[in-house]
């Protein structure tokens, strides 16, 4: 699968380092507080498992399930599939999501969970894509900032697929054309 990558941009090494900085970063943030981390599905998953390990703190775990996308092309529109089961009112979150894109996904879930009045809401990405976005969106926690190019890797598909990849790299172009993507 490596094969279909125009180029690698985090090798699994250099993503775990930046993820001990991140997670040592939250820890510090929210020493002594329990934390109610949401998690976007499916692309965080990877990410949520590797991160949530270095950050020793208590915590409470639950999964929000959207989608905007249709291959590479983000259709402008987002559907909820799964809602967070957690009573969040008054607690700390962290919305965890694998890339900040268009800002559609991140500032509708937000919103979403504003309603419910939190003590805070803080946004951790892996990736934070150099773009203007479709809605305004500044993510507290960044894993990397990478161009405005279609990667996989590291929970990141096409069409569902290189989400095991251990890196992160820019997806080939001939095979985005190639399915229509």
């Amino acid at each position: 699968m490596q094969a279909d990558l125009d180029r690698i941009l985090f090798d699994e090494a250099t993503i775990h380092r930046r993820l001990d900085a991140l997670a040592a970063k939250i820890s510090q943030d929210y020493r002594n507080r329990e934390l109610t981390v949401i998690a976007v599905l499916n692309g965080s998953v990877i990410l949520l498992a590797d991160l949530l390990r270095r950050i020793p703190l208590p915590l409470r775990l639950d999964f929000i399930s959207v989608s905007s996308y249709d291959g590479a092309e983000s259709r402008g529109e987002l559907v909820f599939r799964q809602i967070s089961r957690l009573d969040v009112s008054g607690r700390h979150v962290l919305l965890l999501d694998d890339i900040l894109d268009s800002g559609l996904t991140l500032a509708t879930i937000r919103e979403k969970l504003a309603t419910t009045e939190p003590a805070s809401i803080r946004i951790c990405v892996l990736l934070e894509k150099e773009k203007t976005r479709v809605r305004p969106v500044e993510p507290d926690y960044i894993g990397f900032r990478i161009a405005d190019e279609f990667v996989v890797g590291y929970g990141l598909d096409f069409k569902e697929r290189y989400r095991n990849l251990p890196c992160i790299g820019v997806l080939r172009k001939d095979l985005i054309a190639a399915t229509g993507g």
